[in-house]
Protein backbone atom coordinates (compact mmCIF):
# COMPACT_ATOMS: atom_id res chain seq x y z
CA UNK A 1 0.00 0.00 0.00
CA UNK A 2 1.33 3.61 1.12
CA UNK A 3 4.27 4.22 2.99
CA UNK A 4 3.84 5.00 6.25
CA UNK A 5 4.65 8.22 7.39
CA UNK A 6 6.70 7.56 10.11
CA UNK A 7 8.33 4.61 11.27
CA UNK A 8 5.89 1.95 13.34
CA UNK A 9 8.87 1.59 15.91
CA UNK A 10 10.58 5.24 16.33
CA UNK A 11 8.38 7.82 15.49
CA UNK A 12 11.19 9.25 13.16
CA UNK A 13 9.55 10.60 9.79
CA UNK A 14 10.54 7.80 7.00
CA UNK A 15 7.95 9.16 4.19
CA UNK A 16 10.37 11.72 2.63
CA UNK A 17 13.23 9.32 3.05
CA UNK A 18 11.44 6.32 1.07
CA UNK A 19 10.61 8.71 -1.84
CA UNK A 20 14.46 9.57 -2.45
CA UNK A 21 15.76 6.11 -1.35
CA UNK A 22 13.58 4.93 -4.71
CA UNK A 23 14.94 7.87 -6.61
CA UNK A 24 18.48 7.31 -6.08
CA UNK A 25 17.42 2.81 -6.64
CA UNK A 26 15.87 3.31 -9.73
CA UNK A 27 18.82 5.94 -10.90
CA UNK A 28 21.37 3.10 -10.24
CA UNK A 29 18.85 0.51 -11.95
CA UNK A 30 18.40 2.80 -15.52
CA UNK A 31 22.15 4.05 -15.37
CA UNK A 32 23.85 1.23 -14.82
CA UNK A 33 21.52 -1.97 -16.06
CA UNK A 34 21.93 -3.77 -12.45
CA UNK A 35 20.30 -4.04 -9.32
CA UNK A 36 22.53 -1.79 -6.47
CA UNK A 37 24.95 -3.87 -4.24
CA UNK A 38 24.08 -4.22 -0.54
CA UNK A 39 27.17 -1.39 -0.19
CA UNK A 40 25.54 0.58 -2.43
CA UNK A 41 22.11 0.74 -0.10
CA UNK A 42 23.46 0.97 2.68
CA UNK A 43 25.68 4.54 1.42
CA UNK A 44 22.41 5.59 -0.16
CA UNK A 45 20.76 5.07 3.39
CA UNK A 46 23.97 6.87 5.25
CA UNK A 47 23.38 9.72 2.59
CA UNK A 48 19.78 10.46 3.69
CA UNK A 49 20.37 9.81 7.18
CA UNK A 50 18.34 7.12 7.78
CA UNK A 51 21.13 5.26 10.58
CA UNK A 52 18.37 3.31 12.72
CA UNK A 53 17.81 -0.13 11.58
CA UNK A 54 13.87 0.37 12.44
CA UNK A 55 13.96 2.67 10.00
CA UNK A 56 16.00 1.32 7.03
CA UNK A 57 13.49 -1.80 7.84
CA UNK A 58 10.46 0.06 6.75
CA UNK A 59 11.57 1.31 4.06
CA UNK A 60 13.38 -2.13 2.56
CA UNK A 61 10.38 -4.08 3.57
CA UNK A 62 7.19 -2.07 2.02
CA UNK A 63 6.17 -3.09 -1.09
CA UNK A 64 4.52 -0.73 -3.21
CA UNK A 65 0.74 -2.08 -4.38
CA UNK A 66 -1.03 0.84 -4.94
CA UNK A 67 -1.17 0.37 -8.71
CA UNK A 68 -2.29 -2.97 -7.82
CA UNK A 69 -5.13 -1.75 -5.46
CA UNK A 70 -6.54 1.32 -7.47
CA UNK A 71 -8.83 -0.92 -10.35
CA UNK A 72 -10.63 -1.83 -7.09
CA UNK A 73 -11.69 1.50 -5.84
Amino acid sequence: MMIPVRCFSCGRVIASDYIAFVNRINLIRETENREPTPEEIKKIFDDLGVKRYCCRRMILSHVDLMDDVMPFD
